[in-house]
């Protein structure tokens, strides 16, 4: 692959890197340095590349990388306190969202980032398999455990309001 066409590549998949950070880091900044350093490494990593087929999903994976280095590197400046004051900021700003975002953010990371990937970013079983390194059917396990929790928080949601 040329760096023209890694370019290409990276300006094609703006939105589902963004919401793919998204899933992983909460605040808009970091996702942006996430992306911005994944752009960084997929150039200079360009040889690294096998085939080009797999080209997206080897970015998605360089993001991925990047987001858990951030959290890594972010849970060590932030204090107990800031971490409270962060997550009241957090409740406050999704209020505004549907039932069902707030349902798929209450998730584990592990069934989260699954759904998606599967749901949002209409990436296959096989290619989710090869981003989180993991098997087709713990995929496909994952995303049939996402589906029950999310069916029995949204019913769960609606007898609340009703």
């Amino acid at each position: 692959m040329t760096k023209e066409e890694l370019g290409t590549l990276i300006l094609n998949s703006e939105r589902q890197l963004y919401s793919t950070a998204k899933t992983i880091l909460i605040n808009d900044q970091d996702c942006a340095d996430a992306i911005q350093e994944t752009i960084v490494k997929a150039f200079s990593k360009i040889g690294t590349l096998r085939n080009d087929k797999y080209a997206k999903t080897w970015l998605i994976r360089i993001l991925i990388n990047e987001c858990y280095t951030l959290l890594r590197k972010s849970s060590k400046l932030v204090s107990l306190e800031g971490m409270s004051e962060m997550t009241e900021i957090e409740t406050d700003q999704r209020t505004d969202y549907s039932d069902l975002y707030r349902a798929v953010n209450s998730l584990k990371e592990e069934l989260r980032m699954p759904v998606i990937l599967y749901y949002i970013e209409d990436f296959n079983i096989k290619e989710i398999a090869q981003i989180l390194e993991i098997t087709e059917g713990a995929v496909q396990k994952r995303l049939a455990r996402a589906r029950g929790k999310l069916k029995r928080n949204l019913q769960e949601s609606e007898e609340l309001t009703v």
